[in-house]
């Protein structure tokens, strides 16, 4: 089973760090994973340095996407998401919280039939004018698998 982990901001990088080790520590003969860095953060405070802290191997791929426009941005994820997918083939794609990385890859799997995981999906501010609200809907409804934190995100 191939596996590619769409991470861009510091609280993916922290959520993916435990998935990354329970996969290397225990599934490593099973899963492969491939590590997608969006590069919604670039900055090494809010990157690099949680690679090294929690012990995550490095990105295999860094799309240096930086900061932008939400449609910009979403969409230059989008195109490198796209190809990484066509090139490695993954039995699905795992993305974590509301960020414009996880709706890029969400988006760009389901329309390439990758099955989405969903971490933290579910959690819900009913504020539509929130950028991050729109972000987890969508990428809910995107997502095969969804991970709750909380039993009010399983409504």
């Amino acid at each position: 089973m191939k596996i590619v982990t769409i991470i861009g901001a510091r609280p993916q990088i922290i959520k993916a760090a435990a998935i990354s080790r329970a996969i290397t520590q225990h599934f490593s003969s099973q899963i492969t994973e491939v590590i997608v860095h969006t590069g919604q953060h670039y900055d090494t405070n809010m990157s690099e340095i949680f690679f090294q802290e929690l012990g995550i191997p490095a990105a295999d791929y860094n799309l240096g996407v930086g900061s932008g426009h939400h449609g910009a941005q979403t969409a230059r994820m989008m195109e490198g998401i796209e190809h990484l997918l066509m090139e490695e083939k993954p039995t699905a794609l795992l993305v974590y919280g509301d960020t414009n990385s996880t709706l890029a890859g969400a988006l760009a799997a389901v329309k390439m039939q990758v099955p989405v995981v969903h971490i933290e999906a579910g959690l819900r501010s009913f504020n539509k004018s929130m950028p991050e609200e729109i972000n987890r809907i969508t990428c809910d409804h995107c997502s095969t698998l969804l991970f709750s934190p909380t039993p009010c995100g399983l409504a």
